[in-house]
């Protein structure tokens, strides 16, 4: 892309085609009005906020933010990440920073929100099949109060022929 002033060529920027929305600004061109922001979002401003969600999501957070040429350009990411994904699931958010960090891969709003959904429909998953009750000769019932509730299983006892047969 090429900025021009009337009919003069002032700078050249390449096409980016990685990704969609893609920054091109070079740090040297941005207006002097925007370079210092003090007051609004900031580095510590977004890591003081992961702070309260755990070290994994802190971590996440300023890697977006060293990830930019300018770091004002990743405030929104985190700011999507912190309000609309870590909102009202922070364990679920930390589990998926954390998840990030294991794995040494890029962070993205993006990444985080599979990671989320993932780890969501993991607790969604029916429980195991618990096991049958042993079939050793006991004289009692077992009682499975802790799994399931008003469920007796009766042992092998119970079912074990007298001696006529019957």
């Amino acid at each position: 892309m090429t900025v021009f002033d009337r009919h003069e060529s002032i700078c050249k920027h390449p096409r980016l085609t990685v990704r969609k929305d893609q920054y091109s600004t070079l740090p040297d061109h941005v207006p002097p009005q925007h370079r210092d922001i003090d007051g609004l979002w900031s580095r510590r401003w977004f890591t003081d906020r992961a702070r309260s969600v755990g070290p994994a999501t802190v971590t996440v957070i300023e890697q977006i933010l060293d990830s930019q040429a300018i770091e004002a350009q990743g405030y929104l990411s985190c700011q999507n990440i912190l309000d609309g994904l870590g909102k009202n699931n922070r364990e679920r958010l930390e589990a998926a920073c954390q998840g990030l960090v294991n794995r040494s891969a890029h962070p993205t709003y993006s990444t985080l929100k599979r990671l989320m959904a993932a780890i969501d429909s993991d607790a969604k998953k029916p429980r195991p099949m618990v096991p049958a009750a042993s079939t050793r000769k006991r004289v009692s019932t077992v009682v499975f109060r802790d799994i399931m509730p008003d469920v007796y299983v009766r042992d092998a006892s119970h079912y074990a022929r007298d001696e006529e047969g019957k």
